[in-house]
Order: structure tokens, then sequence, then C-alpha cells
């Protein structure tokens, strides 16, 4: 429950750097694929974006246990502690708090296959039907769940600061539905880019419940360079 006295959390959900396997447009769940070194310069330069987004006011760090999510929360966390902006253990050195509920979409037996791969009757389903898993993996619906339960209890904790979420591309997009209020097919209608940055503002309702709001989706400009 928040408290609607102490004003609403900023969340700042960031997409992680680019993967061999995102260039190679496969799927990439639970797969622990690191960042190319194209995604390792985009990790710094949406590190440079939210450092200068939060001001040096107080951010928490928080990522998938995927590798090219902490990866990419590892150099947004000594971005941000260089500008005097990490609070807690994370100041001086710390590293990011991991949050399993952040991790990608399990893929089941299509992880690391290509789109064109999944059989047309099975990739129309899924577009269609959010209670629709992968073999051997998990539902869009699953996925919010998990998510909108790690973003109520995060934004109870830290009312009025700021929270940097480092994840993936099902969860952001849960993330987003959430605060929209709609329903999981939503999602296929997104598109969210690598090193990208999405802001939500939660406040709370007179009962305390998580009010969301959506104030930005898919923010690349950080990663633009001059003409």
């Amino acid at each position: 429950m928040l408290n609607a006295g102490r004003g609403p959390t900023r969340v700042l959900l960031v997409r992680h750097g680019r993967t061999s396997a995102n260039a190679r447009g496969l799927l990439s769940g639970r797969h622990d694929v690191a960042l190319d070194p194209e995604g390792r310069l985009q990790a710094e330069a949406v590190a440079a974006a939210i450092s200068v987004r939060v001001g040096g006011s107080p951010v928490t760090v928080v990522s998938s246990p995927l590798e090219r999510a902490v990866d990419t929360a590892t150099a947004i966390l000594r971005t941000c502690d260089r500008a005097g902006g990490t609070t807690g253990d994370q100041a001086g050195g710390g590293g990011p708090l991991v949050d399993d509920r952040f991790i990608e979409l399990d893929y089941g037996e299509w992880d690391g296959i290509a789109l064109t791969e999944v059989p047309p009757e099975a990739w129309s389903r899924w577009r269609s039907d959010p209670g629709f898993a992968p073999p051997g993996g998990e539902t869009l619906g699953s996925v919010s769940v998990r998510v909108a339960d790690a973003l109520q209890d995060w934004s109870g904790r830290l009312q009025g600061e700021t929270l940097v979420v480092a994840s993936h591309v099902s969860p952001i997009k849960a993330a987003v539905t959430w605060a929209m209020g709609v329903g999981d097919s939503v999602t296929w209608r997104l598109r969210l880019s690598n090193a990208s940055i999405c802001e939500l503002l939660v406040d709370s309702d007179p009962e305390g419940r998580p009010r969301p709001t959506l104030v930005g989706f898919n923010d690349t400009a950080h990663l633009v360079g001059p003409e």
C-alpha cells in the first residue's frame, strides 16, 4: 500500500543494450547472453541520459538477473554514483539490486530461434491469445502479474524517490500496459528499442492503491549521434 502523503515514485524502465541475439533477430528469453560491443556503447549512453534526468537526486537501481540487464544496470549505477545520486549500499560501488520478477518472458523451446521459425499458426495464436505460452514457456499474463507485483512493491518502498529498472522487452511492455490499464494483447502493438527509456509515475488513490501514469515511452534520443 502507498502513502498518499509521500508523493509519487518515479520509475525509469530501461531496456538492456543490444546483444548478438538481438542483432540476429532471435527470440532471446532466459538464455543468458552478454551485451555485444554496440550494446556496451548503448549501455553507457543510456546511463549518461539517466544521470542527466535524475540530476544527482537519489536513485535506486534494480535489475533483472540476466547478464545483459545487469551489465546495463551496472553502467547506470556507476554513472549515477559519480554524480552523487545513488542510495544506501549502492553508493560508492555497490551493485544493482536484482529482482527476478523483472526477468524476460520464458520462451521455452523457442528461446534462441528466429521469429521466422515460429510456426505460422502458433504465431497467429500467440498474438491473439494472452493465455498462450510457447512450448515449455510462459504466458504474457504471467509476466504482467509478476511485473505489477514488483512495481507495487518497489513503489511502496521508494515513494517520492526514483527507481531505475534495467529489464527486457516483455516486462517493460507489461509495466506500460499496467500503467495504462489495458490488456496484455496491447503489448503486440508496442515496439521497444534496445537501451530505450520508458517513464512512469506511481502515485496512490485515497485507499492507498497504486495509481500509475505513463509519462514517456521508448525514448532513444540519447542514442542519436550528431548529424
